[in-house]
C-alpha cells in the first residue's frame, strides 16, 4: 500500500515521503481499517516536527483521525494507532474505539467531526459549562478547531465572537454563524470585545492559539468567566499572571480531550451520540475547505502547519469513493 512515513523531524513539507509500504498488521484487539478520509490536524504537524506530546518511532505515518471501512463494511470514525497514521491507505485502529460514522455526513466531513468536535463539545460544555445567552470568544474561529466551536457555541444559544487573521477568514467565520467577527490584524481584540458586550467582557474564551491571543482574553474576559487553553498553535506557551485572575475573578482551565479515551471512554461515546444528532439536525457541519488526494497530503500538512488553511483539509486515498 501507499503511505506517508517521517524518517527524521522537520517541517512536514520538508520530512514527509509517499512510499510503498506493507500494510500494518493488527495486534490483540486491533482492527485493520481502509482508509476513506483522513483529516488533517497540526497535530501531525507537531509530530512531523517532534514537538508533540506523543513521540512514535521513527519513521512512522501521520494522521490522528480518519473516516474508515472495516472488513466487514462498517463505515466507521477511528484514530490510528500510531506510527501507523491515517496518512495512508489502511491504518490499524483499537476495536473498541470505534465509532459509526454518522450517515448524514461524507467521508471527509465525517472524518473531521471526531477530535475539533469532541474538543469542542468537552471544553465548551464539560470544562467551562457554557450556557445559552452568554458570550463567547473563539480564536481562530475560521481554522478546524475554531470553526467547530464556533458551531458548537451557536448550538448551545450563545453570542459567538470569532477573532481570525485577515478579511478571507472573516468572511468564513461570518458564514459559520458568528454573530461578530474581529480581524485581530486591522482590530483591536481588547476594544472590540468590551464595546460588543457592553463592557462586560465575554464569558468564555476558546483559546487554541496561546501567545499573544491568550494575553488579549485575559484582558477581555468577564467577571467569573472562563478561559479555556485548547492549545498553543501560536508556538507560544503562555505563563498565566495568576494574581490576575484572583483579582479579576476568573478561571483559567485545561482541556486534554485525549485523556477522556482512557479516563472516561464512556463519556467520549455520549458526546459522539450527541455530535451525532447536533449533525442531523444540520446544528453542526464540519467546514471542509479542500479534499486532496494522497499525494497531496504533505503540502496540505504544512499549509495547516503554516496557518494559512481554513476549516478542514481532507486526504482521500486513491480509490476512496467519496
Amino acid at each position: 500500500m501507499q503511505a506517508w512515513r517521517v524518517h527524521r523531524n522537520g517541517e512536514p513539507s520538508e520530512v514527509m515521503r509517499l512510499e510503498e509500504t506493507d500494510r500494518p498488521t493488527p495486534g490483540g484487539g486491533q482492527v485493520l481499517v481502509e482508509v476513506l478520509a483522513a483529516n488533517i490536524n497540526f497535530p501531525d504537524a507537531l509530530l512531523c516536527r517532534g514537538q508533540y506530546q506523543v513521540r512514535p518511532p521513527l519513521p512512522f505515518t501521520p494522521g490522528v483521525e480518519i473516516c474508515g471501512r472495516t472488513a466487514d463494511g462498517r463505515r466507521v470514525l477511528a484514530n490510528p494507532v500510531l506510527p501507523y497514521g491515517g496518512f495512508a491507505e489502511y491504518v490499524v485502529v483499537d476495536e473498541a474505539a470505534l465509532l459509526p460514522a454518522p450517515d448524514t455526513l461524507d467521508d471527509a466531513e465525517a472524518a473531521a467531526l471526531h477530535i475539533g468536535y469532541q474538543t469542542g463539545w468537552f471544553g465548551l460544555h464539560r470544562r467551562a459549562h457554557l450556557r445559552a445567552g452568554e458570550t463567547l470568544l473563539v480564536h481562530a474561529a475560521a481554522g478546524g478547531v475554531g470553526s467547530a466551536a464556533v458551531q458548537l457555541g451557536k448550538a448551545a444559544g450563545a453570542t459567538v465572537i470569532g477573532v481570525v487573521s485577515g478579511p478571507g477568514k472573516a468572511r468564513t467565520a461570518t458564514e459559520l454563524g458568528c454573530d461578530l467577527v474581529i480581524d485581530r490584524h486591522s482590530e483591536d481584540i481588547v476594544a472590540a470585545v468590551k464595546e460588543a458586550t457592553g463592557g462586560r467582557g465575554a464569558d468564555v474564551v476558546y483559546d487554541p492559539v496561546g501567545g499573544d491571543a491568550y494575553a488579549k482574553s485575559v484582558k477581555c474576559v468577564a467577571f467569573e468567566g472562563r478561559v479555556l487553553v485548547v492549545g498553543f498553535a501560536s508556538g507560544v506557551i503562555p505563563t498565566p499572571a495568576l494574581n490576575h485572575a484572583l483579582v479579576k475573578n476568573y478561571s483559567i482551565v485545561g482541556l486534554h480531550w485525549g485523556l477522556y479515551n482512557t479516563k472516561d471512554p464512556a463519556a467520549v461515546r455520549a458526546c459522539h451520540d450527541e455530535l451525532t444528532r447536533l449533525a442531523a439536525q444540520g446544528a453542526i457541519k464540519p467546514l471542509i475547505s479542500e479534499r486532496v488526494g494522497l499525494p497531496g497530503a504533505a503540502d496540505a500538512v504544512q499549509r495547516v502547519a503554516d496557518g494559512t488553511s481554513t476549516g478542514r483539509i481532507a486526504v482521500l486515498p486513491a480509490g476512496a469513493a467519496r
